[in-house]
């Protein structure tokens, strides 16, 4: 039996999956081929560090398009929950962006303090979702509610944006309940 989800469960729910540390990326190539990997994620702004040739940073060279996944491991089907993304990865090149969220993936990940050589060999990419789609079988079997970002909306976006906006407002949202 499915019940009703409160702005406030939603904002912490999804706030409880932003935790979370890793993320799955999925890219198409050239050739057409899918590939996905998983990476770390900050939980603000979904900036990932990728080896420049790495095949998801080859894939989204040519086409910035991709989908996401966040999710925690489960045991049971009746704690499956998680964000199922469509959206764009971008490069980060401006000095300033590429600071901050430095700064933000060191919060987070404050191990890679001692990776700075090697991270430095990286670059630095920002998933920005245009189509989030929450799972939470927690609130009944195959519960998913989904938001479609706008291109303004998408511009600016960061995770604490498109949170504060579902738990004010309806971001052109749907759901199955």
């Amino acid at each position: 039996m499915e019940r009703g989800i409160t702005p406030v469960e939603l904002k912490s729910s999804l706030e409880e999956l932003m935790r979370l540390t890793t993320m799955t990326i999925a890219t198409v190539g050239g050739d057409g081929e899918p590939h996905a990997a998983a990476v770390y994620f900050d939980q603000l702004d979904m900036y990932f560090f990728s080896d420049a040739h790495s095949q998801h940073t080859q894939d989204t060279t040519q086409d910035s398009r991709a989908a996401a996944a966040v999710h925690p491991e489960c045991s049971g089907w009746q704690d499956i929950r998680g964000l199922q993304m469509r959206g764009s990865v971008k490069l980060v090149q401006a000095q300033d962006e590429w600071q901050e969220a430095w700064e933000l993936y060191l919060t987070k990940f404050p191990f890679v303090t001692d990776l700075q050589e090697i991270v430095a060999l990286n670059l630095l990419h920002k998933f920005v979702p245009k189509w989030i789609r929450w799972v939470d079988n927690r609130c009944g079997f195959g519960f998913k509610q989904e938001w479609e970002l706008s291109e303004e909306e998408r511009s600016g976006v960061s995770y604490l944006t498109w949170t504060q906006s579902i738990g004010g407002k309806d971001i052109s949202g749907s759901s199955n309940g």
